[in-house]
């Protein structure tokens, strides 16, 4: 009888709260309120077409603050559909914009960093009709998306990768998350340890210094760039602990709100549960302080 009377209890108490929630085709658990534009084209390039997953938030009659996911994967692999955990940005009711972009088997650099712009200035074209604030827009990755989400975001309004901006001005980025990201290609590509991905990236461009600083965030650092939070583990195999040791340090230098986190004996993305949960909490942080959310 009592076992009963506690699984009636359990249910009931369960139900309400499993019914807040629902799990869209690709695997994202966002509250029902939202709404899931999944698959939209935002850029088609010859045969191939740029798709990404947008999760909106109830139109309250303010525009919401929207953050941009990138994966990662070496410029060669991954895809916006491995990437399901949002929950903490659907909390503070931000939409979320989780997008795929041109692998090197398609087009090798600049395409990423192209394509990246790109969703910018679809979000910049499109922000009435989804009701984004282009004032709160973070861009986020982890790893190769870590160095397309800042060298997107630092370019600025600078056209130089952007292909398709029409009379879109003044394009900026509120702040970003770099997650054990790659900040400056040059000492990533060449010399006796450099990383074979990379230089595959680079295509024809792996001999040219010129171009590795075009598509590296540190060359556009200045006292506008935007804040960034920063995480890393010092025990990283792939990425060098000191890429982001050196970008913290570039953005001090520079006067730019940084907040960087080291997960110590952490490896590339492989952080234990508890890491995890407290960067989690770090990130949410980091954008409330810098005004993003409340």
């Amino acid at each position: 009888m009592k076992k009963t009377i506690f699984l009636s209890f359990l249910i009931c108490f369960l139900l309400p709260v499993m019914a807040q929630n629902v799990t869209t085709e690709h695997g994202v658990s966002m509250p029902k309120d939202y709404t899931a534009k999944l698959d939209v084209v935002y850029k088609t390039v010859g045969d191939w077409q740029g798709r990404m997953d947008l999760y909106l938030p109830p139109n309250t009659g303010k525009p919401s603050p929207v953050i941009i996911n990138i994966h990662g994967g070496g410029w060669n692999h991954g895809s916006k559909e491995k990437q399901t955990g949002f929950g903490s940005f659907f909390k503070k009711k931000m939409a979320v914009v989780n997008i795929n972009y041109r692998l090197v088997d398609v087009a090798p650099a600049p395409a990423a960093v192209e394509d990246v712009r790109s969703v910018l200035i679809y979000l910049y074209k499109n922000a009435k009709e989804l009701n984004i604030d282009t004032n709160k827009i973070v861009i986020m990755g982890g790893s190769a998306g870590g160095h397309l989400a800042l060298c997107a975001a630092y370019i600025a309004d600078n056209p130089i990768f952007d292909v398709d901006r029409g009379d879109v001005k003044n394009i900026k980025v509120a702040a970003v998350i770099d997650k054990y990201g790659i900040a400056d290609m040059v000492p990533f590509s060449t010399g006796p340890k450099a990383y074979k991905s990379a230089v595959r990236w680079l295509g024809k461009e792996s001999n040219n210094t010129g171009f590795m600083k075009s598509v590296s965030c540190v060359t556009y650092i200045d006292k506008n760039t935007p804040p960034t939070f920063i995480v890393h583990g010092d025990a990283d195999p792939i990425v060098p602990y000191s890429q982001s040791v050196n970008l913290y340090n570039l953005l001090q230098k520079n006067g730019v709100k940084s907040e960087f986190m080291t997960i110590k004996d952490g490896e590339h993305g492989k952080f234990k549960d508890e890491d995890k949960s407290k960067l989690s909490k770090a990130i949410i942080s980091f954008l409330v302080n810098v005004g993003i959310v409340e």
